[in-house]
Order: C-alpha cells, then sequence, then structure tokens
C-alpha cells in the first residue's frame, strides 16, 4: 500500500508539473487529429505484428527431462513432466507387448527432481527393482521398471547434454521485448494527446497523468522482470496494449474513474505476478485446489446473499463506497479448481466432483441472473472436462443436459426469454429493448475504417457503452481495423496458449492455460456479437478493454496461467530458470 501512494503522489507531482504550453499543445485540434487517425492504426497493426512474430514462430521444441530405456535397446526421450505408459499408440511410452494394459501407469516427475511412478489400473501390476508396487512408488535414475514382465529403465540427462541444450535455448530467446514496448508507448503519449483534443479543461490534466503513470508502470514491470533475467514479454505487451484502449474508453466516457481505474491496474498486475510465482511450484499449487474450490462458493453464496441487481442481474456487492463482482473474482478460482495432474487424473477417472462443482456455480450465476457470466462458465467447464476426461459422450450428454435446463428455465421463468426478445430484429425495438444495440450499430458504423478520434464519438453517452457496448465505442472512436486488432490480439493469445499447450510440462498448466483462454476469447466473443446484434446482449465485458475494475482483476488473472504454460527458456517468471532446476 506504501508503495502505490508513493507512485499515486509522484505523478501527481508530476502532473502539477506539467509546463502549460504542453496542455495547450496536446489540446490543439484540427490537423492533429487528422494525422493521428491515420497514424493510430498504423502503430495498433505494427504492435500486433512484431508481439505475434515473437509469440508465434518460435520452435515447438520439447524440453528433455530423461531417457527410458527400451526392452528392444531404443532410447526414448522424456520431453513432459507427466507420461502415460501402456499399449495404446496414444501413449507417451508405447509398449506394444499384450502383456501390457491399454493405460499401464503414469510416470510423473516432480519440482525437485524426482520421479514417481503410479498404477492405473493395470492387470499385469508395476514392479520396481523386484519390488512390487501398490499405487504410487518413488523411481530413481538406473531403476528397473517392470510392467507385467516388460522391463524399462529410467536414464538421466547427461550434464554435456544439459548444457548443450541450455545454449541451444539462447539461440531461441523471444523477440526483442524492448522495441515493441517503445512502441506500445508510443501509441499510449499519442492516445492521451488525442484525447485531450477533445478533453473539457479540467480532464485533461487526469489524462496525462492516468497514461504517463501507466506507461512508466509498464516500464518499471519490464525493468523488474529483465532484472530477473526473463526475456518473454509478448502476453503482457498485449495485455497493456488493450489495458490502453480501455484507459481511452473510460478517459471518453467516464474520465473520472481514470484514477480507479490506474489503481485497480496495478493491483491486477500485482495479481498476476503473485499468481505466476505461486505457481512455479506445482506441488505447492496442487495443494491449494480445494481452498480455491471453497473461496469460490463462498463468493457466490455472498453474492447470492448480499448482492445488489444492476441491469436485471444480482452480480454487484456494494460495501460504502467500493463495489465489486465477486462472479468475475470466481472464474479464477474456477479455473484453478478445474486443473489436475495426469496421474490424478487416470487414476480416477470419473468427473463426479467437478460436475457438481460446476454445477453449483453455474446454478448460482443462473439464479443470480447472470446468463452472459454463466454461459462462460460452462464453456470453460466443457474444455476442463473435455481435457480431463477425454469423453466425448460424457461431454455430449452434459451439454443436452444444461439445454434442456436452459428451455425449462425459458418455460417457466418468462422474463428470461424477455431479455432476449429482439436479438436478431433490434431495429423493430429501437425504441425499447433494442435501444442499445441498433445505437451501437449506428454509431460503429460512423467511425469508418479510421475513426473519430478518441474522445469525439457519441456512443459513451448511452447507458452501459464502456462496458458492455465498449466494441462499439471502439470502432466508432478508433475505427473498424483497430477494433479488429483488439479482437485479433486476443486470438493470437488463444493461438500461443494452443502451441504451448502441446509442449507443456503438466496437464495441470496445460488445461489451466486452455481454459483460461477459452474464458477470455468466449467473453470477448458474447461483447462484441452481442453488442452488434450477432448474439443477444449479455452484459459482458471485454476482457482488459471494459471499464470496471472486477473484470480487469479477473482478466490479468486469467492471464496468469497462460504465462505459466510458457515453457520457452527464461521466458516466463512463472518458470523456473534452468539454473533453479537443478537441486
Amino acid at each position: 500500500m506504501q508503495f502505490l501512494e508513493m507512485m499515486l503522489k509522484a505523478i501527481q507531482q508530476i502532473g502539477s508539473a506539467i509546463p502549460e504550453w504542453i496542455v495547450l499543445l496536446v489540446s490543439s485540434s484540427g490537423s492533429v487529429t487528422t494525422v493521428l487517425r491515420w497514424v493510430m492504426p498504423v502503430l495498433a497493426f505494427f504492435i500486433l505484428l512484431q508481439t505475434a512474430r515473437s509469440m508465434l514462430v518460435w520452435k515447438k521444441e520439447p524440453e528433455i527431462w530423461a531417457y527410458i530405456d527400451l526392452p528392444n535397446g531404443a532410447r526414448l526421450p522424456i520431453s513432459h513432466w507427466e507420461n502415460t505408459i501402456g499399449r495404446s499408440p496414444s501413449s507417451d511410452i508405447v509398449l506394444n507387448y499384450p502383456t501390457v494394459s491399454r493405460s499401464h501407469a503414469v510416470l510423473v516427475r516432480a519440482d525437485d527432481g524426482s520421479w514417481t511412478i503410479t498404477d492405473v489400473g493395470s492387470k499385469g501390476g508395476i514392479v520396481v527393482n523386484k519390488r512390487p508396487v501398490e499405487g504410487k512408488s518413488p523411481v530413481y535414475p538406473g531403476d528397473i521398471i517392470s510392467l507385467a514382465g516388460v522391463e524399462i529403465a529410467l536414464l538421466p540427462i547427461e550434464v554435456e547434454q544439459e548444457q548443450q541444450e541450455d545454449d541451444e535455448s539462447s539461440l531461441r530467446k523471444p523477440g526483442k521485448p524492448g522495441r515493441v514496448l517503445f512502441l506500445v508507448t508510443l501509441f499510449q503519449l499519442l492516445t492521451a494527446m488525442q484525447l485531450c483534443t477533445f478533453a473539457s479543461e479540467e480532464n485533461k490534466t487526469t489524462i496525462i497523468m492516468a497514461f504517463a503513470g501507466l506507461a512508466a508502470f509498464m516500464w518499471l514491470y519490464f525493468i523488474f522482470m529483465r532484472a530477473l533475467q526473463r526475456t518473454g514479454f509478448e502476453v503482457e505487451t498485449i495485455a497493456f496494449f488493450l489495458t490502453t484502449l480501455g484507459f481511452s474508453v473510460v478517459a471518453s466516457a467516464a474520465p473520472g474513474e481514470l484514477g480507479k481505474m490506474f489503481f485497480v491496474t496495478i493491483m491486477a498486475v500485482l495479481i498476476f505476478v503473485l499468481l505466476g510465482w505461486f505457481l512455479r511450484d506445482l506441488e505447492r499449487a496442487k495443494k491449494a485446489r480445494w481452498f480455491m474450490g471453497g473461496a469460490a462458493l463462498m463468493l457466490l453464496a455472498a453474492n447470492l446473499l448480499l448482492g445488489k441487481i444492476v441491469y436485471g442481474a444480482q452480480n454487484w456487492i456494494y460495501i460504502g463506497a467500493f463495489s465489486f463482482q465477486p462472479s468475475e473474482l470466481v472464474k479464477i478460482a474456477f479455473i484453478y479448481a478445474g486443473t489436475a495432474t495426469l496421474d490424478r487424473l487416470l487414476a480416477k477417472r470419473n468427473l463426479t466432483m467437478f460436475i457438481l462443482f460446476s454445477g453449483a456455480c453455474i446454478g448460482t450465476l443462473a439464479l443470480l441472473g447472470d446468463f452472459g457470466t454463466a454461459s462462460i462458465f460452462f464453456v470453460a467447464f466443457v474444455v476442463i472436462a473435455f481435457m480431463r476426461s477425454g469423453d466425448l459422450a460424457t461431454i455430449s450428454l452434459i451439454c443436452a443436459g444444461t439445454g434442456f435446463a436452459g428451455m425449462l428455465a425459458v418455460r417457466f421463468k418468462p422474463y428470461i426469454a424477455k431479455r432476449f426478445s429482439a436479438w436478431g430484429h433490434v431495429w423493430a425495438y429501437a425504441s425499447t429493448t433494442g435501444y442499445q444495440q441498433t445505437r451501437t450499430l449506428m454509431y460503429a458504423a460512423s467511425g469508418g475504417l479510421l475513426g473519430l478520434g478518441a474522445g469525439n464519438g457519441l456512443l459513451k453517452h448511452i447507458s452501459a457503452a464502456d462496458t458492455d457496448l465498449v466494441f462499439g465505442i471502439l470502432c466508432e472512436e478508433w475505427g473498424l481495423i483497430v477494433a479488429i486488432i483488439a479482437v485479433c490480439s486476443l486470438v493470437c493469445l488463444a493461438i500461443f496458449t494452443v502451441r504451448c499447450a502441446s509442449v507443456g510440462r503438466s496437464s495441470f498448466y496445460v488445461i489451466a492455460a486452455c481454459a483460461s483462454m477459452s474464458m477470455l476469447l468466449f467473453q470477448t466473443a458474447l461483447n462484441v456479437f452481442g453488442s452488434i446484434d450477432f448474439l443477444p446482449l449479455t452484459g459482458v465485458t471485454f476482457p482488459f478493454v471494459s471499464n470496471g475494475g472486477s473484470s480487469m482483476l479477473a482478466s490479468w488473472g486469467l492471464l496468469a496461467f497462460v504465462k505459466a504454460a510458457d515453457t520457452r527458456k527464461n521466458a516466463s517468471f512463472a518458470i523456473k530458470r534452468p539454473k533453479e532446476e537443478i537441486q
């Protein structure tokens, strides 16, 4: 708290020291706005291009943690912390012998470098160094593992090979983050200049202070990570770029809330860092699953008992002048509680507890009338359930049951159907239930490709424009090009997550990253398509861009799971550096 107070005082001093000629310069209209309307889309495009190139061009070269000596004399590299062993062709270690079960065992590496093997219900059993294994047993380099009479050996990697891999990894570093960060800083400063062109005199200093503070905090974070010898900054670059657009929306629609958004952004990045640090230790992370699940249920219960109805949904809790949406924070806990390691998944092979937990969360959100958020949770549930079980039949049955429950809700709760009555023909309800979307369509179209200029739109005067209809503000003030770039930024993150998942260390990180990204992407789709009447208007936010402290905290928190899945050497602070791996 003292650090935050110092930051705010420093920004206030900077704001008070801003020469009057700078304020007058950024306030000049006319030619400045015309030039910036062309410059900003180009700058945004290069930010995305440079970031995407660094994120998506890198080779998916797996890490080598040990070797398995097979009966035929072949030596198989172990590239994951969790490996299935069995006769099935889909196993990580395939033993094509009739005595071996299709899914026989799971070989798991811990953070400290130790290995364990778990019997997952095989018929022939496991013997380690002539000792029968019941359940789980430690395995050491050089041990002979017999699976139904088929012998394999666990071999460590040589020190020379480990050094060679570290040297090769230095050639696969992420791109130059400082260059892209400079472009983001330039984008932030030009955004503040453009906003001041249309802002009132009393808001100009506030806007300059907020954007200068955001840029300064971004560089402080970058310097801190470089001090930790971390080189990957693409995930954060996209988040800071989208957050800049979010500051622009707030400065245009509600400039008095810029101070709050700046404070919340600092808190959100701190949550991002702390959660990423906590995920560094897989054993520590696994122990917190039950706590996170309980915290999620407690938050939803508090929302059910204390929540206030806003725009038809009981999803806000007010404590004095402070308000927040518990469902946004529950997203982080929901993802965390739904993850699991491979040995646990194959040993139990059931989803009963997770289905009950998900049903309680989604059912509570439905009772609260927050159907948009409920649908986001359901999509995340489907992703987690499929990745945990791989059973399409079970997932299809769950989806069918959920669809039937939705039909019953519409049948016996007519007010639910009324909320979506204008979907698909909003112009017929232009003065009633379709008022927001028709205005969004008109004002968004008026922005064209380049926009009218940040702060120069009219949609901001419509109710919930800076939250539910934020895509329309982007189209009107920034133009269709920047609005599409904002969406493509999240799509780029999703592709990066899938690539990371293919070489992920543990299913814990892979499931969490994929489920988090599915939440962010589906939420974006609901916001974008809902505002232009492709989908019902559900009242969910655009991640990082919409005005809202709870949404900002949740967006950065979910991003921590994506960061933890980045296994490039020295790229992620959520992954220990090679020297830290050596015990």
